[in-house]
């Protein structure tokens, strides 16, 4: 089975390096081209965690990106200029969505300020990515990575797809329901496990209770053509991380999770 891990980070500095080692891997490209050749992951999505600059955004030809708007590079005070940069982004083959980070900028993601991006979405019919659920510094605000703010900004943007990444963990209920109201709502499964799992059949036993709950509502939502396999890639260990998904997700629907959705939502032509 063919797999796109639609969530990745793709960042050489020492907090990336650190959460690799974790996690079992080493985060370079060398080591990440070997790990996707072992299980035949055949393309990633990095979402993008630098600056603005069109040089910053060079990736190797198994992965697309996601021009992100994270702390580093937005500003409301010049959404003009930024959305200048992003449509630069839009242009290129490789850039398949936008990237938001409510919880980390502290804007919701139905404010106007963001209307200019939702417009290029629409524009270059590329999905917008949203960072939803837990975060991993203190400095972020949940209140706005909650996944019930997301519904206001589908139901004015109908015509954009959103990707609630992350399924707005361990919001999952409040995610689900959000999805199943809003049809331009897709959601990925990254970023739920962390470090490296010595034994999954342990795993799954320790946290029984959380993985009933998880599959229970994925169940309830019964759209498994809206959700994307994805890892978060380095926090997360490759292997586990497959082992996990297959786990969560009715054999039937893998394909569908792990290749099929990706390859349609992010438009990459596989």
């Amino acid at each position: 089975m063919k797999i796109i891990d639609a969530h990745i980070h793709f960042c050489q500095d020492i907090y990336f390096d650190q959460i690799a080692e974790a996690a079992g891997h080493e985060n370079t490209s060398t080591h990440l081209r070997e790990q996707y050749h072992q299980y035949n992951i055949v393309h990633g999505v990095v979402m993008g965690n630098r600056s603005l600059q069109l040089s910053q955004h060079d990736y190797p030809d198994y992965l697309s990106y996601c021009v992100g708007l994270d702390s580093t590079c937005f500003n409301a005070t010049e959404v003009a200029q930024q959305a200048y940069w992003v449509e630069q982004h839009l242009q290129k083959e490789n850039c398949v969505g936008i990237k938001l980070y409510p919880g980390y900028n502290h804007f919701y993601v139905y404010d106007p300020v963001l209307d200019p991006f939702y417009q290029l979405a629409l524009q270059y019919k590329k999905p917008v990515a949203i960072h939803t659920g837990l975060t991993a510094t203190s400095h972020a605000l949940l209140k706005y990575s909650h996944p019930l703010t997301l519904d206001e900004a589908a139901v004015r943007y109908p015509q954009v797809q959103f990707v609630m990444c992350h399924i707005g963990n361990p919001w999952v209920v409040d995610a689900v329901a959000v999805m199943e109201k809003n049809e331009n709502v897709a959601a990925d499964l990254s970023g739920i496990l962390e470090g490296r799992i010595a034994s999954m059949p342990d795993f799954f036993t320790k946290k029984h209770s959380y993985m009933g709950f998880l599959t229970g509502w994925l169940e309830y939502l019964d759209h498994y053509e809206r959700l994307l396999y994805g890892t978060d890639w380095p926090l997360a260990n490759i292997a586990n991380y497959i082992d996990f998904v297959r786990h969560i997700i009715p054999e039937k629907h893998h394909e569908k999770v792990f290749f099929d959705n990706a390859n349609r939502i992010y438009g990459l032509g596989l």
